[in-house]
């Protein structure tokens, strides 16, 4: 039974009033990000995004998510390195009933403004009311503060013992400083500058407002962003050092899953949240999910242990799923990984979506056969080229 009312799933338009919201193709695009009222079209359909207001979903959420993935989608949902969901598979027909669910559940905004700056990444293991909780609450109620941004623009509130988001994709960051004290920073910037709890966000707004004034949004992101900061914000203090990401396994929170190439079935996903009992879950930028509470068996398509092989592997939907991609992606990536000791990549055409960065072995789809490179991203000159997926598993062994 669905867990949302009924009128949600008639398929009407919807009654929030939606807007004539462009629907944008994935196909050569960078520099954006789909979301919910503003749905991505993908080779197998729709893709929404999700957001989950600190990166944390209730039980009765996850199911009724769960429901609307299979009644509008295709069945699949993403994690992205931003903590966020994408439901994929949605038809235009059955995106608005979808967008009205996903209100209901409180899962989207009904604002499609305050939705679109919603793009706040927080360390995964916050507790209610210590100070990541704190400030990510503070800058949430004064989103209508901020200027235009370019859809990219992220917020990292990462005020826990020591970073745990350095290497996630952010653009202005609060995190803790080598001596204990706050600290905002520009992504790209070694240093940042000293902030307190209730100053914080007022600065992070200001930085903000100068990325815009200085014609940041034409470099879309702080980092390519040559302007020199404001006096106030270009500080010399340090970041303490980072701790390490969240893996799969036991957590004091309760129980941690990896979720090989960040694609969950939503039925797999309603079975172990039914099993587990657990109260909530979290999102984390790394492929994984923490479940809180009980700690439960791991279910088909979850992983419990942090080196299982598909985890140290990247892999994009591919062919057919995405319209740019000339190959199959996954089932050779599972082919690849037991055979692979690095961090291995591969992407479906030269955009690099799953992995953005450098990775230790990529392999680029490309004209229906395959690059591989060494210590490259997607798209970056080969070291072989032209290869089949015969050729590439001999390579390594795993013919």
């Amino acid at each position: 039974m669905s867990l949302l009312p009924p009128r949600l799933f008639s398929g009407a338009r919807s009654e929030t009033g939606l807007p004539d919201t462009p629907i944008e193709n994935a196909r050569g695009k960078r520099g954006w990000c789909p979301d919910a009222w503003r749905p991505m079209a993908a080779g197998d359909g729709l893709l929404v995004r999700v957001k989950p207001r600190l990166g944390r979903i209730e039980a009765g959420q996850v199911l009724g998510l769960c429901d609307a993935a299979l009644r509008f989608g295709n069945g699949l949902i993403d994690l992205t390195n931003r903590a966020n969901l994408q439901i994929r598979g949605v038809s235009e027909q059955g995106w608005p009933a979808l967008l009205d669910g996903l209100i209901a559940l409180d899962l989207v905004d009904p604002d499609p403004d305050r939705e679109a700056r919603r793009n706040l990444l927080i360390a995964p293991d916050w507790q209610p009311k210590d100070d990541s909780a704190r400030l990510a609450e503070t800058l949430v109620s004064r989103l209508a503060d901020l200027p235009p941004l370019p859809s990219k623009i992220g917020f990292a509130i990462d005020a826990g013992p020591a970073p745990l988001l350095q290497t996630a994709p952010a653009d202005f960051r609060i995190e803790r400083a080598a001596d204990g004290a706050l600290l905002l920073r520009a992504d790209g910037r070694a240093n940042g500058t000293r902030v307190t709890l209730d100053t914080a966000v007022d600065a992070l707004i200001a930085l903000a407002h100068w990325f815009v004034d200085t014609g940041g949004s034409a470099a879309g992101r702080v980092a390519r962003h040559a302007a020199a900061l404001p006096a106030w914000a270009d500080g010399d203090v340090h970041a303490a050092p980072a701790r390490a990401p969240l893996v799969a396994g036991p957590h004091p929170l309760g129980q941690a899953f990896g979720v090989p190439f960040g694609s969950i079935k939503a039925q797999a996903l309603r079975l172990l949240i039914e099993r587990s009992r657990a109260s909530a879950l979290r999102l984390t930028p790394w492929r994984t999910v923490l479940l809180e509470g009980e700690r439960p068996a791991c279910s088909e398509g979850f992983v419990d242990t942090p080196d299982h092989p598909a985890l140290r592997v990247a892999a994009c939907p591919g062919m057919p799923a995405c319209p740019q991609a000339t190959v199959e992606t996954r089932a050779l990536a599972l082919r690849l990984a037991p055979h692979v000791a690095e961090e291995l990549h591969l992407s479906g055409c030269a955009k690099g979506c799953a992995h953005p960065g450098t990775a230790e072995i990529t392999v680029t789809g490309r004209d229906g056969r395959f690059d591989l490179a060494f210590a490259a991203r997607a798209g970056d000159p080969p070291s072989r080229a032209g290869l089949t997926a015969t050729d590439l598993l001999a390579a390594f062994g795993a013919a």
